[in-house]
């Protein structure tokens, strides 16, 4: 039992000695909770209305949720961010660099030949890229001399994904990526420097992205207070739960507003009259989900 455990706590390790990319079977592997929809590589594929619901979720709302459910390390801050006023959600694919050695780095240049892989390393991930897709590199925090992509990659990122990047690293040309319409990135830094002395060590594979971590598939929130890592299979519970608390909120403040209730009354357990309010209410609204989603939902729910 032990052997058996040990080879597979080695398979990442084994399959990037052979290839940048683990293969279709070990993103499934580790991905085992979603029953979904998968991308040709593997990847979990939440779809893209749920994409553009998870905009108007705030970062608070999508942490605290994941930290009721146990997920306590998918969120990083203190970002330099492009375009703060631009909020990215979409489906992570990986990159892992790490600093230059010459003898691996001729063993992965030569898997990522055997892949069909063209150019510099730092531009793989980016061909690997799909609409909704959003790059995630960790390239160990170097700013001189790390900058992983400049204009010329981030337009050709924006044309494959509609989205853009969030580096443990940084990026060159500001003014051209912030001049790319609907590009955003999250890096910890900028510099006019180009890459040196780095190299590709995995595609597609887990990630520590500063106090997070991060799996191929994983879905990204990213906005002014930081960026979030939902694990895919939690993402549809993530947003009615959280749609329903804005709902509550929104009525809650309505009424306070016109003083039919009291603050001690909507912070508190709501009485059957409140609550037949608030269901008449939710006619008046246009609610981000299906109403019999909501009703489903509130039956189960606490008030």
């Amino acid at each position: 039992m032990r052997r058996i455990i040990l080879c597979f706590l080695l398979l990442p390790i084994l399959a990037s000695a052979q290839s940048v990319f683990p293969g279709t079977a070990y993103i499934k592997s580790i991905t085992p909770l979603w029953t979904g929809e998968r991308s040709e590589d593997g990847r979990p594929k939440v779809t893209a209305d749920l994409l553009e619901r998870l905009k108007n979720i705030s970062v608070e709302e999508a942490w605290g949720y994941l930290r009721n459910k146990g997920y306590q390390n998918q969120y990083e801050g203190d970002w330099f961010i492009l375009k703060p006023d631009i909020v990215m959600t979409g489906r992570v694919v990986t990159a892992q660099y790490a600093p230059q050695r010459p003898d691996l780095e001729a063993v992965l240049k030569e898997a990522g030949k055997n892949e069909g892989r063209i150019g510099a390393m730092n531009s793989w991930p980016i061909d690997v890229l799909h609409e909704g897709d959003i790059y995630i590199a960790d390239s160990y925090g170097k700013i001189i001399d790390g900058t992983l992509i400049g204009d010329n990659l981030g337009n050709a990122i924006y044309a494959k994904s509609k989205n853009g990047v969030v580096f443990n690293g940084s990026v060159r040309d500001i003014e051209g990526l912030e001049s790319i319409d609907g590009f955003n990135a999250f890096t910890k830094g900028h510099d006019p420097s180009y890459i040196q002395q780095m190299m590709l060590t995995g595609l597609n594979v887990p990630l520590r992205m500063g106090r997070a971590f991060v799996l191929p598939g994983d879905v990204l929130l990213a906005k002014k207070g930081g960026v979030v890592f939902i694990p895919p299979h939690l993402l549809q519970d993530l947003l009615i739960n959280s749609e329903f608390v804005q709902l509550r909120d929104k009525f809650g403040h309505q009424r306070l507003r016109e003083g039919k209730y009291t603050p001690g009354q909507i912070d508190t357990q709501w009485t059957n009259e409140i609550k037949e309010d608030f269901l008449a209410w939710l006619n008046t609204q246009k609610l981000p989900m299906e109403r019999k989603v909501l009703d489903e939902y509130m039956k189960s729910r606490t008030w």
